[in-house]
């Protein structure tokens, strides 16, 4: 993160923090992550499939598709298509959530936007199925993702939605993502217009958010009715950079 007082060069013009040292991080492998309550796995359409069918199916309305690009999927043979197109790419790569009390897939997204040389990432096409929503399992997938970026040696990880998408914005403000702004008529999707939301936190917030995660994360936050005692929000708050 930069001083509050900016360098400045010989002209006496204020100037970025020195990056001398600093090296890109390699583009993140294809590796699972390991969490108390969820597994992450590279996405295999075969593998992952029937997982994903069932559990995107509970959601009957088609709620969680209304800020997608793609979906909803009406059946097996259209949502394996998609599973398909989309496992086989290096950007966006996605991984499939693994519940790992049932062993079956119950959502997925991806690393997107990863440009290394210079230490920028996304995590995005977020697809949460009812049958994760509001766990430990959605928050620890986040941090695993997490932790893996930052670990590579990214500087930068994002987070971007529909600037109408109301419950991703909580999501990333609780996640520790701090807002940066909105970009009007950012792009379209769905014959509609999207203005787009972002967010990001920054390697130097990683310490903090590190110790965050893992504190909410941890089996003593729990009561035994399984309710939080502390609430991620109330430990990410602080590390939220005020929009100037």
């Amino acid at each position: 993160m930069e001083s509050e007082t900016p360098r400045v060069n010989a002209l006496g013009q204020p100037i970025g923090a020195a990056l001398a040292d600093w090296t890109p991080p390699p583009v993140p492998p294809r590796e699972a992550m390991e969490g108390q309550y969820s597994r992450i796995e590279p996405l295999d359409p075969k593998r992952h499939g029937a997982d994903l069918f069932e559990a995107f199916a509970a959601d009957t309305e088609g709620r969680n598709w209304t800020y997608r690009i793609e979906g909803p999927f009406g059946d097996r043979a259209a949502l394996d298509g998609w599973l398909a197109q989309i496992s086989i790419q290096n950007d966006p790569m996605f991984f499939a959530y693994i519940d790992r009390q049932t062993g079956k897939a119950v959502g997925n997204g991806a690393f997107m936007h990863i440009d290394a040389k210079v230490g920028s990432i996304e995590v995005g096409s977020i697809m949460f199925s009812p049958l994760m929503q509001r766990s430990r399992i959605a928050t620890e997938v986040m941090y695993l993702k997490m932790k893996r970026a930052f670990e590579l040696g990214y500087r930068r990880y994002e987070w971007k939605c529909d600037a109408l998408n109301t419950p991703s914005r909580r999501a990333a403000l609780r996640l520790g993502f701090s807002f940066e702004g909105v970009f009007r008529q950012a792009t379209m999707y769905k014959a509609r217009n999207r203005d787009t939301a972002w967010y990001a936190c920054i390697d130097s917030e990683w310490p903090q958010l590190r110790d965050a995660f893992e504190s909410w994360l941890d089996p003593v936050n729990f009561d035994g009715e399984g309710q939080q005692k502390q609430s991620l929000s109330s430990l990410t708050r602080p590390i939220l950079a005020r929009a100037e």
